[in-house]
């Protein structure tokens, strides 16, 4: 039997992300329907394919296609997009980045496994430090990326009741500590998974502490602004020196091209260099090269204004309509759907778990994820956090509709209804 070292026993465990990713492999090849509401995987927005076949064959015809495939970028990324993106961010939002402040990843994914182990963990002094999630549930993806032991610590939120079956998570300040274990905080805007976005007011809090602490604040931008703006309030990008912003293409409709994107201070975006450099020697170009003439002229604001906000809005009112429909009957709430591409619904009192409702809704060939996946390094016990799913609402209305109405069929039976 071979001898896996502490890093290959690290990876062998079944996890939250791994049965994402297994039941996202297990779609695309059972040849049966399957109603996934489980993955991450965006919608398929027309206009936006549109777009991108035809950057495709604007490549092939003009000569690009063979140097994208023939030839390594630099460990930083695809220069002409981060230059372009460091315009955009400073026109758009008065910013004052520079190239050297922007690297790109091979997704997001890559981007948090590097920020989190670069700045938690063991230091040579013996101390530990871990990341600190100032409001649960997050996304499932920071938990799992860790090298060492409890490197993610959380804060329980406070809940507060919005009427009948709606509820929104906010930060409990009061329980949000730093000190010289934190290595840094995270949040996400809006939060994978409940579409809950940080108020403008709440992050400015978070920054101010961080500044104060001297601790890097990282904000998780997927789905936020400027693109691709899955996002349905009103909120106000922010940067600052202590900030690690970090973004993708894959809402964008590129999630295959894995295109992550780290903007931070210029010591960070050295070492996530140095990093591409050591374990991937450079990072596909093509998802970069597809965007960077829509982010040049501004293009991507009103591509994402005109057809990606709208069209993910529509699913996400549509979907809650089916979830009271379906749900009638049943104590539920559904959090305040700010943004994202998901939905986040709470059974008070459900008596079985979370994991057991998965079970059964996969038998029945819906797939879902488990709520207690998202609420890592939380302390105490919660019965808050076996009591919820989410939802993707990105797929297609048929299997969105089919799957909330045997969610609700599968609730009813549990309560004994």
């Amino acid at each position: 039997m071979t001898r896996y070292s502490k890093f290959g026993e690290r990876f062998r465990a079944q996890t939250g992300t791994r049965q994402l990713m297994e039941d996202l492999g297990e779609v695309l090849t059972s040849g049966r329907p399957i109603m996934n509401l489980g993955g991450g995987n965006p919608g398929t927005v027309p206009e936006l394919v549109a777009i991108f076949r035809e950057r495709m064959q604007q490549s092939l015809d003009q000569g690009k296609f063979e140097g994208l495939i023939g030839n390594y970028d630099g460990p930083q990324g695809h220069q002409p997009f981060i230059e372009a993106l460091a315009k955009l961010l400073n026109r758009r939002f008065g910013w004052a980045l520079k190239p050297t402040n922007i690297a790109t990843t091979s997704g997001s994914q890559a981007s948090f496994f590097m920020i989190f182990n670069m700045l938690a963990g063991p230091l040579a002094n013996g101390e530990n430090r871990h990341i600190l999630l100032p409001l649960t549930p997050e996304y499932i993806g920071y938990a799992d990326v860790g090298l060492g032991p409890d490197m993610i610590r959380s804060i329980r939120p406070t809940v507060e009741i919005l009427g009948e079956h709606r509820f929104k998570y906010r930060i409990d300040f009061d329980a949000l500590k730093l000190g010289r274990e934190v290595a840094a905080v995270c949040v996400s805007r809006p939060t994978n998974p409940t579409g809950n976005v940080v108020t403008d007011d709440e992050l400015t809090q978070l920054l101010d502490l961080t500044a104060r602490h001297n601790t890097p604040l990282i904000i998780d931008n997927a789905y936020g602004l400027p693109f691709p703006n899955i996002i349905f309030s009103d909120v106000t990008p922010v940067f600052a020196e202590h900030v690690i912003l970090c973004m993708s293409l894959s809402k964008l409709g590129l999630p295959g091209l894995r295109t992550g994107i780290v903007i931070a201070a210029e010591d960070i975006i050295q070492n996530i260099t140095s990093v591409n450099a050591i374990t991937m020697l450079a990072n596909g170009a093509m998802g970069a090269s597809l965007v960077r003439d829509l982010i040049e002229s501004d293009e991507i604001i009103g591509v994402c204004d005109s057809y990606i906000k709208p069209f993910y809005q529509s699913k996400a009112e549509q979907a809650q309509e089916w979830c009271d429909q379906y749900f009638d009957g049943i104590d539920y709430y559904l959090h305040k759907t700010e943004g994202a591409i998901f939905l986040w619904v709470w059974f008070p009192g459900l008596p079985i778990s979370d994991i057991e409702l998965y079970e059964r809704l996969k038998q029945r060939d819906v797939l879902v994820l488990a709520g207690s996946y998202f609420f890592p390094g939380l302390d105490g016990e919660w019965d808050h956090c076996r009591e919820c799913l989410r939802l993707s609402y990105a797929q297609d209305a048929d299997s969105v509709r089919t799957g909330i109405e045997i969610i609700g069929e599968e609730v009813r039976r549990a309560f004994g209804r």
